[in-house]
């Protein structure tokens, strides 16, 4: 595939937050791209937004976690847009809770969207990106993959990420595949939202409290996670590989 020609980018949980920043971001640098998310209607705005500014976008639906709805959804997005050689793996849900409290069924679930998820969506792209002597793989980390109280399948899904990252850039490399990690800090979207609610504060207080403590004194945007996955599956960037990019407004001790 020469460079003038089309990528096509697959962004996985594209329907809000970083993953539709993150969509609208790669269709603005020329990119035709699959917006996946578990209810194909919810990825509507995601489309209509990338379309109306005159970029190509489909929605797909599809369980991340499940192979035949992966190998269903990237033969779609091939046919539709053409062999998908960018991808980001962004799915992602929450089930915390203190070890004790947590359920097999809490630990399973995150387990399969974000490990799981991300090594399916890898397998069905790979063939796409070797027949193609190119590739751009960014899995969503994140800032927990450290640690963080009430988050042990989460943490323990994120850090994993970053070796099944690291993993890619080895096996792949040779074939123009590259492979890297966005670690987030704290971003403002429904997820955090939804963990403001958990712990009983108010969303706005919750930023406030969270920007204390952040360097830069803010909290992120998805857009500034979406500027970090842009220069990942950029075509200047194939000496970068197993790289996990912190992007949480500072240091992390």
């Amino acid at each position: 595939m020469s460079t003038t020609e089309q990528r096509v980018a697959v962004v996985t949980g594209g329907a809000r937050g970083i993953g539709a920043a993150t969509a609208v971001r790669l269709a603005a640098e020329g990119r035709a791209v699959a917006v996946i998310d578990l209810d194909e209607a919810a990825c509507k705005d995601t489309v209509e937004k990338i379309t109306a500014a005159g970029g190509t976008a489909i929605a797909v639906g599809a369980d991340v976690s499940d192979e035949a709805q992966v190998e269903a959804a990237i033969a779609r997005v091939a046919e539709e847009l053409g062999a998908p050689t960018i991808l980001v793996n962004n799915a992602g849900v929450l089930r915390d809770n203190l070890l004790f409290k947590m359920s097999v069924s809490d630990w399973d679930t995150v387990m399969n969207v974000h490990l799981r998820g991300a090594f399916l969506m890898a397998k069905a792209v790979q063939k796409h990106m070797v027949d193609a002597g190119f590739g751009r793989i960014v899995n969503l980390s994140s800032s927990s993959a450290l640690g963080n109280r009430g988050q042990a399948n989460y943490s323990a899904a994120k850090a994993g990420l970053q070796g099944f990252t690291k993993t890619l850039a080895k096996e792949l490399g040779k074939f123009g595949i590259t492979a890297n990690a966005v670690a987030p800090g704290f971003i403002a979207t429904d997820m955090t939202a939804a963990t403001a609610a958990r712990v009983g504060m108010g969303f706005e207080e919750f930023k406030a409290a969270a920007a204390t403590q952040i360097p830069v004194a803010r909290v992120g945007e998805p857009d500034d996670i979406a500027n970090a996955i842009a220069f990942f599956t950029g075509e200047a960037a194939g000496f970068v590989s197993g790289q996990v990019l912190y992007v949480a407004g500072g240091p992390l001790d």
